[in-house]
């Protein structure tokens, strides 16, 4: 609403009012335009409809009621005020979401007047919820509109480097989700090195850091591999990432892209433009660097194979060598110069590659033992042990507490068989009431031929008295 339109409502007012007398001017009683209370109501609706245009009005839902009819009508309110709002059925209907009290919703509607108590009220024409559904609405169209460009196409997205030279995490430097990636990182490749770039996760400067730290990674070109690094969160404490300008920026950039923001249930959509999503940091750094005890096992496989192609060498250069003595007969003592020198580097050789295979035969036998002690083997049968203990221990505690409420009931039974009134009839005794359905206690109580009903432990007698004989030892 323009500041223009509250004036234009105040000259209305005041051109359509009726003009006041002055005290020094006498009044005439004819020339006064007197309005009824609904003339006064219809007038100010309609003033209200014409200059107040179709609004969007933000609130907390209180006072809900669905009457029969479908309407729905409600008070909407903020710290400091609040309005009366009413949504017809037509338009109740077609809304997406189920108000009830304590909702903060966005309505559009129309200012009106209720004429039969003059009550200023809203009309909602449409409502949606605010807070989380309104970040949700944003996130879902920016999705949408990302997605029909082929910015999530997989076709687009690159590969990771096997092994990266360098690897850039964008993240804030003191969350714990940096700290575990690193943990990984350094358990399976301590050799790659990391540089951390810090930014902002979260709140309304976060989105501008992460821009200017993909800036300074591009800049540096050091890196062949950068992380978007974050824990979990709500869609508000993600929402960073939901920015349209870091997610083109995202798909744009010139080297592999890691999402590894919030947990696996956390979706933003950096995951989406990004190369690589992880569903959590820690997974991210398995995704980033293979396992170097791998390398290891295959660089000791190359050096053993090594070994023996250089022994297999000089094998044949010995017996070409000896082909040669036997053909050159006086190259004198060069040749044999040569050939010590040539042992004594084989000798060396042979010590070296059998000194550095222990020494990786050693720790192969150092690894596979901590292996074997943490095998999930030991761990499996323990749990299987104490399985069976605590299923052995349930078992006789079900049957003690089984054996325990049988006794109960039993003993609950026999108690109830004692006072049962039916037990009393079958003794030979019998309960009458009068036709009214009355205990008949005395005999003061009946009348000759009154009709009563007898109870036995059999069945029921009607009978007439045709005698009564009170006692006459009446109980005080």
């Amino acid at each position: 609403m323009t500041t223009s339109e509250p004036n234009a409502i105040h000259s209305s007012i005041r051109d359509t009012s009726p003009m006041l007398e002055q005290d020094n001017l006498p009044i005439d009683d004819n020339a006064r335009r007197v309005l009824s209370v609904t003339e006064l109501n219809r007038k100010a609706k309609s003033l209200l409809e014409i200059h107040l245009p179709l609004m969007w009005v933000q609130g907390e839902i209180s006072n809900i009621s669905r009457p029969a009819s479908g309407h729905m009508y409600f008070t909407l309110k903020d710290e400091r005020a609040q309005v009366r709002c009413a949504m017809f059925k037509s338009r109740n209907n077609l809304t997406k979401i189920t108000p009830k009290t304590g909702d903060m919703v966005q309505v559009r509607a129309r200012v009106s007047l209720y004429e039969g108590r003059g009550d200023y009220q809203l009309i909602v024409e449409h409502m949606e919820a605010s807070g989380f559904g309104l970040l949700q609405r944003r996130f879902d169209e920016l999705k949408q509109l990302l997605q029909a460009e082929g910015l999530f196409d997989p076709e687009r997205k690159r590969q990771l480097p096997e092994i990266p030279k360098h690897i850039a995490i964008i993240t804030s430097p003191t969350g714990a989700a940096v700290r575990d990636m690193l943990t990984v990182l350094k358990r399976r490749f301590p050799a790659i090195p990391i540089t951390i770039v810090p930014s902002a996760v979260q709140g309304d400067d976060a989105p501008k850091q992460l821009l200017a730290a993909l800036d300074r990674v591009e800049e540096s070109k050091r890196f062949d591999v950068v992380v978007l690094c974050r824990g979990g969160g709500s869609l508000e404490d993600l929402w960073a990432f939901n920015h349209e300008k870091l997610a083109r920026r995202i798909a744009g950039f010139p080297i592999p892209v890691v999402s590894a923001i919030g947990h696996e249930v956390d979706f933003s959509i950096a995951d989406f433009v990004a190369d690589v999503r992880a569903p959590t940091p820690s997974a991210a750094a398995e995704l980033l660097c293979p396992n170097s005890a791998d390398y290891e096992v295959a660089f000791l496989n190359a050096a053993l194979r090594l070994a023996r192609l250089i022994q297999t060498k000089i094998a044949s250069e010995k017996t070409r060598l000896l082909h040669l003595r036997q053909l050159v007969k006086h190259p004198g003592e060069k040749i044999q110069t040569w050939a010590q020198r040539t042992d004594q580097l084989e000798l060396r050789l042979v010590r070296a590659l059998r000194v550095q295979q222990q020494t990786r035969s050693a720790k192969v036998a150092t690894l596979a033992r901590q292996l074997k002690a943490q095998t999930p083997a030991r761990a499996i049968k323990l749990s299987r042990t104490n399985l069976g203990r605590l299923q052995a221990q349930l078992n006789t505690s079900i049957k003690r507490a089984l054996h325990s409420r049988q006794q109960l009931f039993a003993n609950t039974v026999a108690q109830l068989e004692l006072v049962s009134p039916l037990n009393i009839l079958q003794r030979g005794y019998s309960i009458a009431r009068n036709a009214r359905g009355e205990l008949i206690r005395s005999a003061n109580q009946i009348t000759i031929n009154q009709h009563i009903n007898i109870t036995l432990a059999d069945g029921n007698l009607q009978a007439a008295v045709t005698a009564t004989n009170p006692s006459k030892n009446k109980a005080n």
